[in-house]
């Protein structure tokens, strides 16, 4: 369980540098910071009940604050 959390790390960090070569600054160091987590994750050599239980509280987290950009901060229409 814990190569998952490194498969997750390359692959936030594939997509950090994307947002950085696509000039997307904010959007980059989020993943970076991801990335950071998930690598400190995959080497701490937890049982896999507890990985389970961190990534489903991260999940959690995600699509809470997901839920919250969509509906209350982003504006309708400025995708055109």
């Amino acid at each position: 369980m814990d190569r998952m959390f490194r498969v997750l790390a390359f692959w936030t960090g594939i997509f950090a540098v994307m947002f950085y070569l696509g000039h997307m600054h904010t959007t980059s160091l989020l993943f970076f910071g991801q990335t950071i987590f998930f690598l400190f994750l995959g080497f701490l050599k937890l049982t896999e009940r507890m990985y389970i239980y961190i990534f489903s509280a991260y999940l959690t987290i995600f699509f809470a604050a997901f839920t919250y950009w969509t509906t209350f901060m982003m504006v309708p229409g400025m995708g055109e």
